[in-house]
């Protein structure tokens, strides 16, 4: 009788071919990369995963460059449904160009994963690309970066708009913006201080400084796993940029508030919200309930309970109960251009015409939730973009079409003030590029 045999499992992804399905999905079907590349990565070989990554966050943050170089490299474009052997052949220049993997290696492996993709015709065209890039780097780098779309790595539009916005700041913005990012962790100030927690990281042979201006924000040396941290499963410690942990702080918090946090996924702003102020009423609110089951988890980390709701900002009759809030923190949905350094396929989903789309958003969301605000109560409004349309400029008109709002006035040392309310750029203090407007109602 005939052994039985249970269905076979697929292989799992090596940390090429894991590359190239998440680029594909980003660059065909304009997935983001956050919302493909954990999916991808569960599929991948555990030792292959934190290359996988690399390659992924890496090809993306220098795609205008390498896409220019490939265009060199062949002799004609390849065909729509050769994206995948695009993809492999960008992971592979990726390699050569940044990362210290030998060149024998990267070109041999890399050649090899198009057979993983049922694409065994490709490897003769990947090998005469990947070598003569080898031989001819120089040459062609010196071409390419002519131009200045693939020398800086940013789309055209997006480069005009940071120097308009920032004339003089905008080369450091854009460098910034190319560069891996810190991790940043935010100490649980229910749990002890940053301090203690500094002492307790160097007992476990982990290097961390302190962040300027962010009062319980940590950044490491070398950035870890979240797993290696003391005490991260018991909550002591998050992990969120400085510029994000100003939140807090900005609202002014009491006992007793009553406090709205729209657009609250993925629950950061959250947590640190509640550690801050015992004895808060907080409202969670996010449109997306997958989203909000995030924003759940992380407060049952931390121990912590919110009331969550799922619904759409901007139409506060269908989730309200016509109670006012104290406070209200509107993280408003932006471009990101803050934050390209954590998520560099904002170079690439990004669109111009986005940033009219989202300015109107914004606008909606903030006359929407002006009216569930206490007299004497504040609105912060924040966003993790650096482009006026979305900032300044868009809280100043909020402000000339609202009567019954004045700006409260950020008097720190961090930061930019600009037409309304105060700017971060990415890498100031460490930090990524946030903009924070505080809003009272008279």
């Amino acid at each position: 009788m005939a052994e039985r045999r249970g269905k076979r499992r697929p292989a799992a992804h090596d940390a090429r071919t894991a590359a190239v399905r998440v680029l594909t999905e980003v660059l065909e079907q304009g997935h983001s990369l956050s919302a493909v590349l954990p999916r991808i990565l569960a599929a991948t070989t555990t030792a292959e995963q934190g290359l996988a990554q690399e390659l992924c966050y890496g090809t993306l943050r220098w795609l205008p460059r390498l896409q220019a170089v490939a265009a060199r490299l062949l002799e004609r474009p390849l065909r729509a449904r050769d994206l995948d052997v695009h993809a492999l052949l960008l992971v592979g220049l990726y390699q050569l160009l940044y990362l210290n993997i030998p060149s024998h290696a990267a070109v041999s492996l890399t050649v090899e994963a198009a057979a993983a993709l049922g694409k065994e015709w490709a490897k003769g065209l990947l090998n005469a690309a990947l070598r003569r890039l080898l031989r001819e780097r120089d040459a062609l780098l010196c071409v390419v970066d002519r131009d200045e779309t693939a020398a800086l790595a940013h789309p055209k539009w997006l480069l005009q708009q940071l120097r308009e916005a920032w004339p003089s700041q905008w080369p450091a913005i854009v460098e910034t913006n190319n560069t891996r990012p810190p991790l940043t962790l935010r100490v649980n100030a229910l749990h002890g201080v940053r301090t203690s927690y500094q002492a307790r990281l160097t007992q476990a042979g982990i290097a961390a400084a302190v962040v300027l201006h962010a009062p319980t924000a940590l950044t490491l040396t070398t950035p870890l796993a979240v797993e290696q941290l003391p005490g991260f499963a018991a909550g002591d410690v998050s992990v969120q940029d400085a510029a994000a942990q100003l939140a807090a702080g900005l609202l002014q918090l009491q006992p007793g508030q009553r406090v709205l946090d729209a657009c609250a996924a993925p629950g950061g702003k959250t947590g640190h919200i509640l550690e801050s102020c015992p004895g808060l009423s907080l409202l969670a609110l996010d449109r997306e309930p997958e989203r909000l089951r995030r924003v759940a988890e992380n407060l049952a980390r931390l121990g912590l309970e919110a009331e969550l709701i799922s619904g759409d900002a901007g139409t506060p009759d269908a989730w309200w109960d016509g109670q006012p809030f104290d406070r209200i923190l509107l993280d408003a949905p932006c471009s990101g251009s803050g934050v390209i350094r954590r998520h560099p396929d904002i170079k690439t989903l990004r669109r111009p015409e986005d940033i009219a789309t989202l300015a109107a958003e914004q606008q909606r969301l903030l006359h929407a939730l002006w009216p569930l605000l206490k007299p004497g109560g504040m609105l912060v409004y924040v966003t993790c973009s650096i482009l006026p349309a979305e900032n300044g400029r868009q809280v100043a008109t909020f402000l000339q079409t609202q009567l019954n709002a004045r700006e409260d006035v950020i008097d720190v040392g961090w930061g930019h003030a600009v037409e309304a309310g105060r700017q971060i750029l990415p890498g100031e203090n460490g930090m990524d590029g946030f903009y924070y407007a505080c809003l009272c109602k008279i």
